[in-house]
């Protein structure tokens, strides 16, 4: 029988230990390189950030834009994330708001306004309105235009109906659109206030029926919409409004 000299063993052994702790660093894990090199290179692209946290997201594989609602989303289906955000490229370029622009655009070119019901002097800046009757940021939108209009800052409100939400909201609509003065009819129902009776006429109703096929040619899906320097602002965003009235109030008295 042959018995290994503990010299050559003890010379050995440690040869081993080394051999393995190198190839162990080595095998460092390609996710956190990826890693790295992907915050590094962030920090690079956008040197004007400070970032404070760095890690990986929970979106995972391809991402898809879509357009709901007149907002630009995003859809992971890998991960079944749906991302409501706006995406900057490195020159600092808003991709999202210019994808909802191309967007608006499109809506606008299917969008007949020449019989809309027009509420505001003929030569302020205009708005195209998608509204219900019984919604209530509708409503709140309505007292905020008197607001402006007590201010001196009057818009063109182009109204078209959404009747397909509320209950009520085609019946609402159709009696306003039967009364003789539009316009005041339109701020009583707006304001919260009930008709004893509520008017229906053949012609308010065929508006009705014109207006529902606009709001389904334009994909509109929630109130109020509304289309405003050629773009689509979604629900009753007042900062997006007032800036609207400062640039539409001065293109308007230019245009005079």
């Amino acid at each position: 029988m042959r018995v290994a000299k503990p010299g050559a063993f003890a010379l050995v052994l440690p040869f081993i230990l080394v051999f393995q702790s190198a190839a162990s660093a080595q095998q460092v894990d390609p996710l956190v390189v990826a890693a790295r090199e992907a915050e590094n290179e962030l920090r690079q692209t956008f040197t004007n950030l400070q970032f404070e946290d760095f890690g990986p997201a929970p979106v995972k594989g391809p991402i898809y834009q879509a357009s709901a609602g007149g907002r630009i989303i995003y859809y992971a289906p890998e991960s079944e994330h749906l991302l409501f955000a706006a995406v900057y490229d490195r020159n600092g370029i808003n991709i999202t708001a210019l994808a909802q622009d191309r967007s608006a655009q499109r809506k606008l070119a299917a969008i007949d306004t020449s019989k809309a019901l027009a509420i505001g002097p003929a030569d302020a800046p205009q708005v195209i309105e998608f509204t219900d009757p019984d919604c209530p940021y509708c409503r709140a939108l309505d007292r905020f235009w008197a607001a402006k209009e007590a201010e001196g800052k009057p818009v063109r409100r182009l109204i078209i109906f959404v009747s397909g939400i509320h209950p009520e909201a085609a019946a609402k609509a159709e009696h306003i659109l039967c009364s003789p003065d539009k316009e005041a009819a339109f701020k009583t129902v707006y304001a919260g206030a009930a008709p004893v009776e509520l008017r229906s006429c053949a012609e308010g109703r065929a508006r009705v029926e014109a207006d529902a096929r606009v709001v389904s040619k334009a994909g509109i899906t929630g109130t109020p919409t509304l289309i405003v320097g050629g773009k689509i602002i979604s629900g009753f965003q007042q900062a997006e409004l007032e800036e609207f009235l400062k640039t539409g109030k001065a293109l308007a008295d230019a245009a005079r």
